[in-house]
Protein backbone atom coordinates (compact mmCIF):
# COMPACT_ATOMS: atom_id res chain seq x y z
CA UNK A 1 0.00 0.00 0.00
CA UNK A 2 1.44 3.37 -0.96
CA UNK A 3 1.92 6.13 1.56
CA UNK A 4 -0.81 8.18 -0.07
CA UNK A 5 -3.43 5.47 0.53
CA UNK A 6 -2.51 4.67 4.15
CA UNK A 7 -5.22 5.39 6.71
CA UNK A 8 -4.49 8.44 8.88
CA UNK A 9 -3.67 7.83 12.50
CA UNK A 10 -6.81 8.14 14.64
CA UNK A 11 -7.11 11.47 16.43
CA UNK A 12 -7.43 9.65 19.73
CA UNK A 13 -4.03 8.02 19.24
CA UNK A 14 -2.46 11.35 18.33
CA UNK A 15 -3.92 12.95 21.45
CA UNK A 16 -2.72 10.10 23.66
CA UNK A 17 0.79 10.36 22.22
CA UNK A 18 0.90 14.11 22.76
CA UNK A 19 -0.31 13.77 26.35
CA UNK A 20 2.26 11.05 27.06
CA UNK A 21 5.10 13.14 25.67
CA UNK A 22 3.96 16.19 27.64
CA UNK A 23 3.88 14.06 30.79
CA UNK A 24 7.41 12.89 30.01
CA UNK A 25 8.55 16.51 29.77
CA UNK A 26 6.94 17.19 33.15
CA UNK A 27 8.67 14.19 34.71
CA UNK A 28 12.04 15.27 33.34
CA UNK A 29 11.60 18.83 34.56
CA UNK A 30 10.50 17.68 38.01
CA UNK A 31 13.38 15.22 38.30
CA UNK A 32 16.03 17.81 37.48
CA UNK A 33 14.55 21.07 38.77
CA UNK A 34 13.01 19.96 42.07
CA UNK A 35 16.30 18.97 43.79
CA UNK A 36 17.89 22.24 42.66
CA UNK A 37 15.00 24.52 43.61
CA UNK A 38 14.37 22.78 46.94
CA UNK A 39 17.95 23.05 48.18
CA UNK A 40 18.25 23.80 51.88
CA UNK A 41 20.27 22.22 54.67
CA UNK A 42 19.05 18.92 56.08
CA UNK A 43 21.40 17.55 58.71
CA UNK A 44 24.58 19.11 57.31
CA UNK A 45 27.43 17.81 59.52
CA UNK A 46 29.40 20.65 61.14
CA UNK A 47 31.57 21.03 64.21
CA UNK A 48 31.45 23.69 66.90
CA UNK A 49 34.75 24.12 68.74
CA UNK A 50 35.44 25.92 71.95
CA UNK A 51 34.63 25.91 75.67
CA UNK A 52 31.55 23.85 76.47
CA UNK A 53 29.42 26.82 77.53
CA UNK A 54 30.24 28.87 74.43
CA UNK A 55 29.80 25.89 72.12
CA UNK A 56 26.42 25.00 73.65
CA UNK A 57 25.23 28.59 73.36
CA UNK A 58 26.20 28.85 69.70
CA UNK A 59 24.68 25.44 68.89
CA UNK A 60 21.34 26.57 70.36
CA UNK A 61 21.42 29.87 68.48
CA UNK A 62 22.27 28.06 65.24
CA UNK A 63 19.29 25.76 65.68
CA UNK A 64 17.02 28.73 66.38
CA UNK A 65 18.13 30.60 63.26
CA UNK A 66 18.44 27.74 60.79
CA UNK A 67 16.01 25.18 62.22
CA UNK A 68 16.47 22.13 64.39
CA UNK A 69 17.06 19.81 61.43
CA UNK A 70 19.36 22.03 59.38
CA UNK A 71 22.68 21.04 60.96
CA UNK A 72 24.07 17.99 62.68
CA UNK A 73 26.45 19.51 65.20
CA UNK A 74 29.46 17.81 66.78
CA UNK A 75 30.96 19.78 69.66
CA UNK A 76 34.73 19.51 70.10
CA UNK A 77 37.07 21.19 72.59
CA UNK A 78 39.36 23.13 70.25
CA UNK A 79 40.26 24.16 66.70
CA UNK A 80 42.67 21.26 66.18
CA UNK A 81 39.90 18.72 66.83
CA UNK A 82 37.63 20.55 64.39
CA UNK A 83 40.34 20.54 61.71
CA UNK A 84 40.73 16.78 62.16
CA UNK A 85 37.01 16.20 61.62
CA UNK A 86 37.12 18.28 58.43
CA UNK A 87 40.17 16.38 57.13
CA UNK A 88 38.45 13.05 57.83
CA UNK A 89 35.32 14.21 55.95
CA UNK A 90 33.19 13.73 59.04
CA UNK A 91 32.04 17.36 58.85
CA UNK A 92 31.92 19.98 56.09
CA UNK A 93 33.28 22.76 58.28
CA UNK A 94 33.33 24.22 61.76
CA UNK A 95 32.60 27.27 63.87
CA UNK A 96 35.42 27.98 66.30
CA UNK A 97 34.59 29.91 69.46
CA UNK A 98 38.03 31.20 70.52
CA UNK A 99 39.19 33.65 73.19
CA UNK A 100 40.05 36.20 70.49
CA UNK A 101 36.73 35.85 68.66
CA UNK A 102 34.95 33.37 66.44
CA UNK A 103 36.18 31.86 63.16
CA UNK A 104 34.61 29.78 60.39
CA UNK A 105 36.44 26.77 58.95
CA UNK A 106 35.29 25.46 55.57
CA UNK A 107 36.44 22.94 52.97
CA UNK A 108 35.26 24.21 49.60
CA UNK A 109 36.71 21.12 47.87
CA UNK A 110 34.13 19.01 49.73
CA UNK A 111 31.25 21.25 48.63
CA UNK A 112 31.48 24.85 47.44
CA UNK A 113 27.76 25.22 48.19
CA UNK A 114 28.13 24.24 51.85
CA UNK A 115 31.24 26.40 52.15
CA UNK A 116 29.21 29.38 50.94
CA UNK A 117 26.44 28.51 53.40
CA UNK A 118 28.80 28.42 56.38
CA UNK A 119 30.57 31.55 55.20
CA UNK A 120 27.23 33.34 55.04
CA UNK A 121 26.45 32.41 58.63
CA UNK A 122 29.76 33.87 59.76
CA UNK A 123 29.22 36.99 57.67
CA UNK A 124 25.81 37.54 59.29
CA UNK A 125 27.18 37.39 62.83
CA UNK A 126 26.36 40.60 64.71
CA UNK A 127 29.09 43.09 65.58
CA UNK A 128 28.67 42.42 69.31
CA UNK A 129 29.61 38.79 68.58
CA UNK A 130 32.70 39.90 66.68
CA UNK A 131 31.10 39.57 63.26
CA UNK A 132 31.64 39.24 60.47
CA UNK A 133 33.76 36.23 61.36
CA UNK A 134 36.92 35.44 59.37
CA UNK A 135 36.87 32.35 57.18
CA UNK A 136 39.65 29.81 56.67
CA UNK A 137 39.40 27.35 53.80
CA UNK A 138 41.18 24.24 55.04
CA UNK A 139 40.78 22.25 51.80
CA UNK A 140 40.23 24.74 49.01
CA UNK A 141 38.86 23.92 45.58
CA UNK A 142 41.40 24.17 42.72
CA UNK A 143 42.48 27.64 41.68
CA UNK A 144 41.43 26.86 38.10
CA UNK A 145 37.95 25.86 39.25
CA UNK A 146 37.15 27.55 42.58
CA UNK A 147 33.38 26.95 42.22
CA UNK A 148 33.75 23.23 41.55
CA UNK A 149 32.05 23.46 38.17
CA UNK A 150 34.20 20.71 36.66
CA UNK A 151 33.21 18.06 39.18
CA UNK A 152 29.61 19.30 39.13
CA UNK A 153 29.54 18.74 35.35
CA UNK A 154 30.79 15.18 35.70
CA UNK A 155 27.56 13.32 36.39
CA UNK A 156 25.85 13.61 33.02
CA UNK A 157 28.87 12.37 30.98
CA UNK A 158 29.35 9.57 33.51
CA UNK A 159 25.72 8.46 33.22
CA UNK A 160 25.60 8.78 29.45
CA UNK A 161 28.90 6.93 29.10
CA UNK A 162 27.68 3.99 31.15
CA UNK A 163 24.26 3.94 29.49
CA UNK A 164 25.51 4.33 25.93
CA UNK A 165 28.11 1.64 26.45
CA UNK A 166 25.56 -0.85 27.74
CA UNK A 167 23.04 -0.07 24.99
CA UNK A 168 25.42 -0.11 22.04
CA UNK A 169 27.45 -3.12 23.19
CA UNK A 170 24.35 -5.16 24.08
CA UNK A 171 22.94 -4.52 20.60
CA UNK A 172 26.12 -4.84 18.55
CA UNK A 173 28.15 -7.52 20.36
CA UNK A 174 27.25 -11.19 20.69
CA UNK A 175 28.43 -13.38 23.52
CA UNK A 176 28.18 -12.75 27.26
CA UNK A 177 31.93 -12.65 27.86
CA UNK A 178 32.54 -10.28 24.96
CA UNK A 179 29.80 -7.93 26.13
CA UNK A 180 31.17 -7.82 29.66
CA UNK A 181 34.71 -7.26 28.48
CA UNK A 182 33.48 -4.53 26.16
CA UNK A 183 31.60 -2.68 28.93
CA UNK A 184 34.48 -3.01 31.40
CA UNK A 185 37.07 -1.92 28.82
CA UNK A 186 34.95 1.09 27.91
CA UNK A 187 34.63 1.98 31.61
CA UNK A 188 38.40 1.78 32.10
CA UNK A 189 39.14 3.88 29.03
CA UNK A 190 36.34 6.32 29.89
CA UNK A 191 37.74 6.76 33.40
CA UNK A 192 41.16 7.63 31.98
CA UNK A 193 39.61 10.11 29.54
CA UNK A 194 37.35 11.83 32.11
CA UNK A 195 40.15 12.14 34.65
CA UNK A 196 42.45 13.43 31.93
CA UNK A 197 39.99 16.13 30.91
CA UNK A 198 39.08 17.20 34.46
CA UNK A 199 42.57 17.04 35.92
CA UNK A 200 44.94 17.56 33.01
CA UNK A 201 42.98 19.86 30.73
CA UNK A 202 40.70 21.83 33.08
CA UNK A 203 42.63 21.68 36.34
CA UNK A 204 39.38 20.84 38.16
CA UNK A 205 40.77 17.82 40.04
CA UNK A 206 43.72 17.31 42.34
CA UNK A 207 45.33 14.24 43.84
CA UNK A 208 46.68 11.24 41.98
CA UNK A 209 45.51 10.89 38.42
CA UNK A 210 45.37 7.11 38.43
CA UNK A 211 43.26 6.97 41.58
CA UNK A 212 40.83 9.55 40.19
CA UNK A 213 40.63 7.62 36.93
CA UNK A 214 40.02 4.41 38.87
CA UNK A 215 37.07 5.90 40.74
CA UNK A 216 35.55 7.22 37.52
CA UNK A 217 36.08 3.87 35.81
CA UNK A 218 34.43 2.04 38.72
CA UNK A 219 31.45 4.39 38.59
CA UNK A 220 31.05 3.92 34.84
CA UNK A 221 31.36 0.15 35.16
CA UNK A 222 28.81 0.08 37.98
CA UNK A 223 26.31 1.76 35.65
CA UNK A 224 27.17 -0.13 32.47
CA UNK A 225 27.24 -3.66 33.90
CA UNK A 226 23.93 -3.23 35.73
CA UNK A 227 22.20 -2.02 32.57
CA UNK A 228 23.82 -4.81 30.57
CA UNK A 229 22.61 -7.33 33.15
CA UNK A 230 19.07 -5.95 33.14
CA UNK A 231 18.98 -6.24 29.38
CA UNK A 232 20.29 -9.80 29.62
CA UNK A 233 17.62 -10.91 32.12
CA UNK A 234 14.60 -8.78 31.19
CA UNK A 235 15.34 -7.74 27.63
CA UNK A 236 14.98 -4.25 26.23
CA UNK A 237 12.30 -3.27 28.82
CA UNK A 238 14.77 -4.01 31.63
CA UNK A 239 17.42 -1.91 29.93
CA UNK A 240 14.94 0.95 29.48
CA UNK A 241 13.81 0.89 33.13
CA UNK A 242 17.40 0.77 34.38
CA UNK A 243 18.40 3.68 32.16
CA UNK A 244 15.39 5.71 33.29
CA UNK A 245 16.18 5.15 36.98
CA UNK A 246 19.82 6.08 36.45
CA UNK A 247 18.96 9.22 34.51
CA UNK A 248 15.89 10.43 36.41
CA UNK A 249 16.98 9.51 39.96
CA UNK A 250 20.70 8.87 39.98
CA UNK A 251 21.61 12.01 38.06
CA UNK A 252 19.61 14.75 39.85
CA UNK A 253 19.91 13.13 43.29
CA UNK A 254 23.68 12.67 43.12
CA UNK A 255 24.34 15.83 45.13
CA UNK A 256 27.51 16.47 43.13
CA UNK A 257 26.47 20.00 42.20
CA UNK A 258 25.84 20.93 45.84
CA UNK A 259 25.84 18.31 48.60
CA UNK A 260 23.52 15.41 49.48
CA UNK A 261 22.52 17.20 52.68
CA UNK A 262 21.25 20.20 50.70
CA UNK A 263 18.74 18.15 48.69
CA UNK A 264 15.15 17.61 49.85
CA UNK A 265 15.08 15.52 53.00
CA UNK A 266 15.66 11.83 52.35
CA UNK A 267 16.34 12.17 48.64
CA UNK A 268 19.98 13.10 49.12
CA UNK A 269 20.54 9.90 51.12
CA UNK A 270 18.85 7.88 48.38
CA UNK A 271 21.12 9.48 45.80
CA UNK A 272 24.19 8.21 47.65
CA UNK A 273 22.97 4.65 47.18
CA UNK A 274 22.91 5.13 43.42
CA UNK A 275 25.97 5.01 41.18
CA UNK A 276 26.32 8.72 40.22
CA UNK A 277 26.08 9.98 43.80
CA UNK A 278 28.49 7.35 45.12
CA UNK A 279 30.96 8.15 42.34
CA UNK A 280 30.89 11.87 43.10
CA UNK A 281 31.43 11.33 46.83
CA UNK A 282 34.25 8.85 46.29
CA UNK A 283 35.94 11.13 43.78
CA UNK A 284 35.97 14.12 46.16
CA UNK A 285 37.40 11.95 48.93
CA UNK A 286 40.16 10.53 46.75
CA UNK A 287 41.03 13.79 45.00
CA UNK A 288 41.26 16.09 48.04
CA UNK A 289 41.09 14.11 51.28
CA UNK A 290 43.52 11.22 50.71
CA UNK A 291 40.59 8.82 50.50
CA UNK A 292 39.06 9.78 53.85
CA UNK A 293 35.35 8.98 53.88
CA UNK A 294 35.48 7.13 50.57
CA UNK A 295 34.74 3.71 52.04
CA UNK A 296 30.91 3.71 51.96
CA UNK A 297 30.80 5.16 48.43
CA UNK A 298 33.34 2.66 47.08
CA UNK A 299 31.47 -0.19 48.77
CA UNK A 300 28.23 0.99 47.12
CA UNK A 301 29.87 1.05 43.69
CA UNK A 302 31.41 -2.36 44.28
CA UNK A 303 28.02 -3.84 45.18
CA UNK A 304 26.42 -2.36 42.05
CA UNK A 305 29.25 -3.78 39.96
CA UNK A 306 28.79 -7.21 41.53
CA UNK A 307 25.04 -7.09 40.84
CA UNK A 308 25.75 -6.15 37.24
CA UNK A 309 28.25 -8.98 36.78
CA UNK A 310 25.86 -11.54 38.24
CA UNK A 311 22.91 -10.38 36.12
CA UNK A 312 25.09 -10.36 33.02
CA UNK A 313 26.42 -13.86 33.66
CA UNK A 314 23.15 -15.71 34.32
CA UNK A 315 21.47 -17.39 31.35
CA UNK A 316 19.33 -14.67 29.82
CA UNK A 317 16.83 -14.09 27.08
CA UNK A 318 19.34 -14.36 24.24
CA UNK A 319 20.42 -17.81 25.41
CA UNK A 320 16.82 -18.96 25.88
CA UNK A 321 15.95 -17.73 22.39
CA UNK A 322 18.92 -19.60 20.94
CA UNK A 323 17.86 -22.83 22.65
CA UNK A 324 14.28 -22.47 21.36
CA UNK A 325 15.51 -21.95 17.82
CA UNK A 326 17.89 -24.94 18.09
CA UNK A 327 16.47 -27.38 20.68
CA UNK A 328 19.37 -29.73 20.23
CA UNK A 329 21.95 -27.12 21.09
CA UNK A 330 21.96 -27.92 24.80
CA UNK A 331 20.68 -31.49 24.56
CA UNK A 332 22.92 -34.11 26.20
CA UNK A 333 24.97 -36.15 23.78
CA UNK A 334 24.14 -39.85 23.88
CA UNK A 335 27.13 -42.12 24.39
CA UNK A 336 27.07 -45.36 22.51
CA UNK A 337 27.46 -48.62 24.31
Amino acid sequence: MSASTEKPTPWGSVAALVVALAALVGVLLTAFAWPAVGQEPHGVPVAVAGPAEAADSFTRSLAERAGEEAFEVTEVPDRAAAEELVADREVYGAFVMGPDGAEVLVASAASPAVARLLTGIGAAAPAEAGGPWPVTDLVPAPEDDPQGVGVASLVLPLVIGGMAGAVVISLRVRGTARRLVGVLALAALGGLVMAGVLQGLLGALEGRYWLNAGVLALGTAAIGTVLLGLRNVFGVPGLAVGAAVTMLLGNPLSGVTSAPELLPAGWGALGQWLQPGATGSALRSVAWFDGAGAGPALLTLGLWLLVGLVLSAVPGRDRARAVRSDPGADAPVAVGR
